[in-house]
């Protein structure tokens, strides 16, 4: 996995902070050029999609820059074309959609837990290039990462979770099974980049190990393949606060307040 020695949390810090105030760039790039932007986040459960993906967005603005994370298919979507549901969460102009897990579940989670058919399964292999060649050839700015973690380090993980109440909803009895199904998971990745991995949408290994290094690098390529620029913005200033027409607000005891908790601790 290379060199997995932790990345010092100052640096960390200071060059993730650098990075993000890119992102707000890239971000008014894409809102002023009209520009549509998918970013794909896949990779091992407890690879640190999550958390990247919640750096990515920390300063962004949510109207321009949303999270696809979708639910289990209900009935319906089961009948319907495999990419009809992910095609609903597509950007328009001027807009950035980050997919944690897309439409990749069907070369991962759904073919090794047998949720798919073996014809479901080839059938995806078959257009899914074809329907990336599709989006690009439309203009949308595709990018595609895998997050790469040993299986040593997603146990660590996957412990530290189950002994932390604060972050144990994200376990779950999938993830848990995915520990004894490692290889099968492995053969599907591989099987997955050999029809996916395509010139016009190549696939982008991030390793994991280290989740502080595997962000600043997810981040820093990201923003290296997307040509945006500094665009620029209209000047402006605070108004002057007119004189009062006499406005008074009403008595406080006249509305239901929130209970001063802070009180407790400033004591």
């Amino acid at each position: 996995m290379g060199d997995t020695k932790r990345l010092p949390k100052k640096r960390y810090e200071r060059e993730l902070l650098r990075l993000q105030a890119e992102l707000v760039k890239l971000q008014e790039w894409v809102r002023v050029e009209k520009a549509r932007v998918v970013v794909v986040f896949e990779g091992r459960d407890a690879a640190g999609k999550g958390s990247t993906i919640k750096r990515v967005t920390e300063y962004l603005n949510p109207r321009v820059a949303r999270i696809a994370a979708l639910p289990a298919p209900t009935e319906r979507q089961r009948t319907q074309w495999y990419f009809q549901r992910y095609v609903e969460h597509l950007p328009a102009a001027g807009e950035i959609v980050l997919f944690d897990r897309s439409w990749y579940n069907r070369a991962g989670v759904e073919r090794v837990m047998g949720f798919c058919t073996n014809q479901e399964y080839a059938r995806f292999l078959h257009q899914c290039p074809i329907f990336e060649r599709l989006l690009v050839e439309d203009g949308v700015l595709l990018r595609k990462y895998w997050f790469s973690v040993s299986d040593s380090e997603q146990e660590n993980r996957f412990r530290s979770r189950l002994e932390d109440p604060m972050r144990r909803w994200k376990l779950s009895p999938m993830d848990l099974e995915s520990i004894t199904r490692w290889e099968d998971y492995s053969r599907a990745k591989d099987e997955m980049f050999v029809h996916t991995d395509i010139p016009e949408a190549p696939w982008h290994v991030v390793e994991s190990e280290d989740k502080r290094s595997a962000r600043i690098n997810m981040i820093a390529h990201l923003l290296s393949g997307i040509p945006y620029h500094q665009v620029q913005r209209l000047p402006l200033e605070l108004p002057p606060r007119p004189p009062s027409k006499g406005y008074q607000r009403p008595p406080r005891d006249m509305q239901t307040q929130v209970p001063d908790h802070a009180a407790k601790l400033r004591k």
